[in-house]
């Protein structure tokens, strides 16, 4: 089964979450004290996520349905 947004596992989603959305706090609030080092930040936070925070959750959503679809299944 082929996934746009999910992972494997629920906890590597949560994991990549935790990152994306920490990286991304980092990013706003950074921005005024460090500077363009901060967008950095903000690169690492859309890789994370797989693109905005509403993808990521739409990819939770992915990875339970097919956690569910695999247990049902065996």
């Amino acid at each position: 089964m082929q996934m746009a947004f999910g992972n494997r596992t629920i906890l590597i989603h949560l994991v990549r979450g935790g990152l994306g959305f920490a990286a991304l706090y980092a990013a706003v609030d950074c921005y005024d004290v460090i500077g363009w080092p901060a967008l950095l930040m903000l690169g690492v936070a859309l890789w994370a996520l797989k693109g905005c925070p509403m993808c990521w959750t739409i990819g939770l959503f992915e990875t339970a349905a097919a956690a569910i679809f695999r247990k049902s299944e065996s």
